[in-house]
């Protein structure tokens, strides 16, 4: 089979390498039927998703020219979606759980990621590629450069591992930078002990300005930082160091 890119990137980079392909999708595990892929383009990840019978799989591709190819292409592939991901309602298109997967863009990969936590509870699992230093951002643990709010957010309801690099030359075109491939497994935290808003603005607002010690940074958030947090910097923050952060802020403030 030929997989020709097609006419509009859309920031995507298309990954040519079958070998890499087969591995990605052998990285998904088989909790779950229902798996939607993000952006398959030409369809080189789902044409072994298919081969997998015990897998139903969708996908949502915004690009028309790739949905006529795949309409075309793969006549098992049963549910193709002609959708903006991250504009549309996925969540309601499934009765239950489903996984994602895919190989994606790099300009919109962390808008993904926050769009899969906001349907944390349908999402068991997250096999995704995206550029290494995303990749090692989210993966990374507190004290650490690249520690941040992607890391934080989606630590506190997943389980990360990063699986392997990929280089440059598997795609088409070859972007300037490397991949990786990770996965993300739902942990067993269905609520957090806080509002869950106010743990997202403590979060955000310490990272904005990481450089900061917490009692400035926060200052807008709490006047009166609880002493053990106050001369911190974000990136010392464990994500329990932070929920207890916000669990702390938050009643001081209803006093």
């Amino acid at each position: 089979m030929s997989f020709v890119r097609p006419k509009k990137n859309l920031g995507q980079h298309f990954l040519t390498d079958q070998n890499i392909a087969r591995k990605i999708v052998d990285s998904l595990g088989t909790g779950v039927s229902d798996v939607l892929e993000i952006g398959p383009g030409m369809g080189v990840l789902t044409q072994y998703l298919l081969h997998r019978s015990e897998l139903n799989v969708h996908v949502v591709e915004i690009d028309r020219e790739s949905v006529e190819y795949l309409k075309h292409n793969f006549s098992d592939l049963k549910h193709i979606w002609s959708e903006d991901f991250l504009k549309s309602d996925i969540s309601s298109k499934f009765k239950g759980e489903f996984s994602v997967i895919g190989n994606f863009p790099y300009n919109i990969s962390s808008q993904i990621f926050f769009r899969i936590l906001a349907m944390r509870n349908q999402v068991p699992e997250v096999v995704g590629m995206v550029q290494k230093e995303v990749a090692e951002r989210i993966a990374s643990k507190h004290g650490t450069k690249v520690y941040g709010i992607l890391s934080v957010l989606l630590q506190a309801f997943y389980d990360i591992e990063y699986l392997f690099t990929v280089s440059e030359g598997v795609f088409n075109p070859p972007p300037k930078v490397k991949s990786a491939v990770i996965r993300l497994t739902r942990n067993k935290v269905t609520e957090l002990p806080c509002s869950e808003e106010l743990f997202v603005k403590v979060v955000k607002s310490a990272f904005n300005l990481r450089r900061k010690m917490l009692r400035n940074s926060l200052k807008e958030i709490c006047e009166s930082l609880p002493e053990e947090y106050a001369q911190k910097r974000p990136e010392q923050l464990s994500v329990a160091d932070f929920v207890d952060l916000t669990c702390k802020i938050e009643n001081i403030e209803n006093r």
